[in-house]
């Protein structure tokens, strides 16, 4: 097979990123963040003080906003905006919310769906997102749903806060955890599901190689590797 896809899709904190990006380099695919598209967006409107759910004021922004993406050497993705990199600033905690609220305007995720469909017919890519396998790429060859129990999610997700500096209380972040799961899964526009044919790959009780070794395996008997 010259090109394929592998759609990751699952909730907050369930290690998409970083699990998708060690898949990446193991297979030698491109590695596609979907969530630092969204993420990239969110910036842009926290950054403009606009109120991200007046969708009128967040979807005449559209036009003002590039995104791109560049690879370093080692194959990490930079985000762009505007010609910014801004890989870092996405990632601050509260730009998590106005990600989850841009996401859910339809217009701006059919202003980026043809920006990741292309990414996926050039070269084979590992793309993780949340409507992977159900919107973005429904006929990927392979299709994964990433969880983990939520307190687990909210711990990991608070030793990786402590390790970049932006610590936040274990409570603060199970909160908002909870209630992006709620968001994310009842929005109107590609709301957070499995895909019919997706496998399900549960890490609650797995280490980060375990995790990857289930994935690469998964993948493995998929595409007959």
């Amino acid at each position: 097979m010259s090109v394929y896809s592998v759609a990751v899709d699952g909730p907050s904190g369930a290690g998409k990123s970083t699990l998708s990006k060690a898949v990446a380099q193991e297979l030698g695919i491109v590695y596609v963040d979907t969530g630092a598209i969204y993420r990239s967006i969110g910036y842009y409107i926290f950054k403009m003080g606009i109120d991200p759910k007046d969708v009128g004021a967040v979807v005449g922004a559209l036009p003002m906003i590039r995104v791109d993406m560049r690879y370093s050497e080692d194959g990490m993705q930079h985000m762009l905006l505007n010609g910014e990199d801004v890989t870092e600033k996405i990632r601050l905690p509260e730009i998590s919310m106005y990600a989850s609220a841009v996401s859910a305007i339809p217009a701006v995720r059919d202003y980026l769906l043809d920006m990741q469909r292309d990414m996926a017919k050039r070269c084979s890519v590992i793309m993780d997102g949340r409507d992977i396998g159900t919107v973005v790429l429904p006929q990927a060859q392979v299709k994964i749903f990433l969880s983990a129990d939520v307190e687990v999610r909210a711990r990991r997700r608070t030793a990786e806060l402590e390790q970049r500096g932006t610590p936040k209380p274990y409570a603060q972040v199970l909160e908002e955890m909870k209630e992006r799961d709620w968001a994310d899964s009842h929005r109107e526009t590609a709301p957070l599901r499995p895909a019919e044919d997706a496998v399900v790959v549960d890490t609650t009780n797995m280490d980060f190689q375990q995790s990857k070794e289930a994935i690469l395996q998964v993948i493995g008997r998929q595409l007959q590797l």
